[in-house]
């Protein structure tokens, strides 16, 4: 292999490298500057190094510096560990290891095209329109706006694996349109032309917006306040409300008997989202915390609310004609009862008390059956996603 080119993409470049450019007679006559009392010099194979050593640049690292955001230790450093139950996150999420091509689609291709009515085909493809762009704005907010502002590393390696699972989902939801043989080009483009899903995605644009700016200052006490909000959103309501309901319609048809290898791809979807989830409000809860951070109430109902109207309207659009066993007002209520449970995960107050649960099999879609056919699926399959403790 050639590390400089391993894809071979320069192989019948015939152009000839640039000789190197010959060292300037200016450059050659320069003195060398005074050593200073904290500069080593340090023989190489090529000549002398000098290289500056910092009063405090071998200071230890401690655990008890180590902050959610703002921190004063290491970046690069990972143990001691501030937060242990991190770095368990991250062992946990690696065995939930898998590939959308080691689950077979064959049964839903046949289902879509002689077994689903019109309406069903509706939902179907609107769910997946809708998912493809949301992973990817899932995958923006970890690494373009939240791993950077992390000040424990322990912290990232784990939103590091966060950011490749959201970039397998989104190939997920591509391997299901592909193989079903969707239109690719107006399935992807739904989310712009269609409102009832623009506006859920215009939703999460806003907020990702707002703590991506350059000149953010998370020691700006008003900054923060937002950035929390924001990590709030995406962890309890984007990942733990739209997307843990957003599945919904399709295990819908997977209880029928129908699409299900779909339905299979997003259980482990949801394992992941699941995940991302609880990490998440557990990072809010420790930030909220180190840095007493009182959240305003009116910023927090109207986070709960523009959220709900707009999961409302996009269950009237994709449900607007209801499929056997599931209808839009199924649909709103289970969003509202699963926000209830995430507010007191964060220990903040209901914001829809009194929400009732109208899809009880739901959360039993977060277990895989254990007893996997060898001869249906890979071997590999079942001992990595087989392998999973949820305690």
């Amino acid at each position: 292999m050639n590390w400089d080119d391993p894809l071979g993409l320069n192989q019948h470049n015939d152009t000839k490298p640039m000789p190197p450019e010959s060292a300037s007679p200016e450059n050659e006559s320069i003195d060398a500057e005074p050593e200073s009392s904290n500069t080593r010099v340090i023989e190489g194979v090529t000549g002398e190094y000098r290289m500056e050593i910092g009063e405090n640049n071998f200071a230890p690292v401690r655990a008890e510096d180590k902050r959610i955001v703002n921190g004063m230790a290491d970046i690069n450093q990972l143990a001691p560990f501030k937060y242990p139950w991190a770095w368990k996150y991250f062992l946990n999420a690696n065995k939930n290891h898998w590939t959308p091509l080691d689950i077979n689609m064959t049964q839903d291709v046949h289902d879509y095209h002689k077994k689903l009515t019109d309406d069903e085909k509706h939902v179907y493809q609107n769910v997946l329109s809708y998912l493809t762009t949301s992973d990817i704005l899932a995958m923006r907010n970890i690494g373009l706006a939240v791993m950077e502002k992390m000040a424990a590393p322990e912290l990232q390696i784990y939103q590091a694996r966060q950011v490749y699972e959201e970039a397998l989902h989104t190939w997920t939801y591509q391997h299901c349109i592909e193989t079903i043989g969707l239109d690719q080009s107006e399935i992807y483009n739904r989310y712009r032309v269609v409102p009832e899903i623009n506006q859920k995605i215009q939703v999460a644009n806003r907020r990702l917006n707002s703590v991506m700016r350059p000149d953010i200052d998370l020691r700006d006490r008003d900054e923060l306040h937002n950035f929390t909000l924001s990590y709030m959103f995406f962890a309890a309501i984007f990942e733990g409300c739209w997307f843990y309901n957003g599945f919904s319609p399709i295990f819908a048809l997977q209880r029928r008997g129908l699409m299900k290898g779909t339905a299979e791809q997003l259980q482990y979807i949801m394992r992941d989202e699941v995940m991302h989830c609880s990490f998440g409000i557990r990072v809010v809860k420790q930030m909220i915390e180190e840095n007493d951070i009182k959240l305003d109430p009116a910023a927090v109902k109207h986070m709960w609310e523009e959220s709900e109207a707009a999961e409302k309207i996009y269950a009237g659009y994709i449900l607007k004609r209801p499929i056997l066993g599931y209808t839009a007002e199924d649909h709103c209520e289970q969003f509202r009862y699963i926000a209830n449970r995430r507010a007191r995960s964060l220990g903040i107050d209901e914001p829809f008390p009194g929400a009732k649960c109208t899809l009880p099999w739901l959360d039993e879609q977060t277990n895989l059956r254990k007893e996997k056919n060898f001869f249906e699926t890979r071997v590999t399959e079942y001992q990595t996603g087989g392998a999973l403790s949820w305690d």
